[in-house]
């Protein structure tokens, strides 16, 4: 039987330097029939895989799909098995993310983490409106708590602005995030907390949220204070609602997969 997704990726979508794009665009394939009947998760010296008809799911980079916990490969496998009689990768954000993380990330965990800091240097929490005053308490309501952890748990101090020029953060404090960050290098903490970074615009977000400081739900909604202000005050468009929830549901299955990763077996 075919190794999963090596029909898809057609060897064009690996021309990326980049590895973690070139996992992604490797998923970025045409709708094809199912063609495999039953999923199993079996536990391998190496960790959980996830076999189809009792074969292995290897990666579009033709690595082992093989996760630390039981409950992180469930999570695969249960995406395998919703599938119907067609195979869309674009419905299952955990694989996606998986082979994210064992094709790319695990290759050069540090420029992820870069790249993270990044965010964290520019977050969004640090950027103030100046008015109206009820989105200003919003703004400090849903982004303070999370600047409170960081400032309590990770010694980080950040200055805040009003508007969106740029203020210059202590390296003290990018540093003290990039010790936090140090201890969740493994690849795959690392692809999802990337994932949440960059749809919430948010790095402090996403730690909190995969340090339980706060819930997936309360981390979206901080990061979208702004967006459903304006919402409420000039309407919703389709389109944008829509993107929204894609985005939401890749945000979510990144949490699970954190979640899953910490499971006791």
């Amino acid at each position: 039987m075919r190794e999963i997704l090596n029909d898809l990726e057609h060897g064009s979508h690996l021309s990326d330097p980049d590895p973690t794009k070139r996992a992604q665009n490797a998923m970025k394939a045409p709708v094809v029939k199912r063609f495999y009947r039953d999923v199993t998760i079996s536990e391998e010296p190496e960790g959980f895989g996830v076999h189809l008809d009792g074969k292995p799911v290897r990666t579009p980079g033709h690595n082992a799909l093989r996760l630390p916990t039981r409950a992180a490969a469930q999570l695969v496998g249960d995406e395998f098995a919703a599938q119907s009689e067609t195979f869309n990768p674009v419905s299952m954000p955990v694989m996606r993310l998986v082979n994210t993380a064992i094709d790319g990330v695990a290759t050069d965990p540090q420029a992820v983490l870069e790249d993270i800091l990044r965010f964290a240097s520019t977050d969004l929490l640090f950027y103030r409106a100046d008015g109206p005053d009820r989105l200003v308490v919003r703004q400090g309501e849903a982004w303070d708590p999370v600047l409170d952890w960081a400032r309590e748990v990770l010694g980080a101090r950040f200055f805040l602005a009003e508007g969106v020029m740029h203020v210059e953060q202590p390296r003290e404090s990018i540093a003290a995030v990039g010790r936090h960050l140090k201890e969740r290098e493994d690849a795959l903490t690392l692809a999802a907390l990337h994932v949440m970074t960059t749809l919430t615009g948010s790095a402090l977000i996403a730690l909190a949220v995969e340090a339980g400081e706060i819930d997936s739900e309360t981390g979206w909604t901080a990061a979208h204070v702004d967006e459903d202000w304006n919402v409420e005050q000039w309407g919703e468009d389709f389109e944008a609602a829509a993107r929204r929830k894609t985005r939401k549901a890749e945000m979510m299955s990144a949490v699970r997969l954190l979640e899953a990763l910490k499971a006791v077996e």
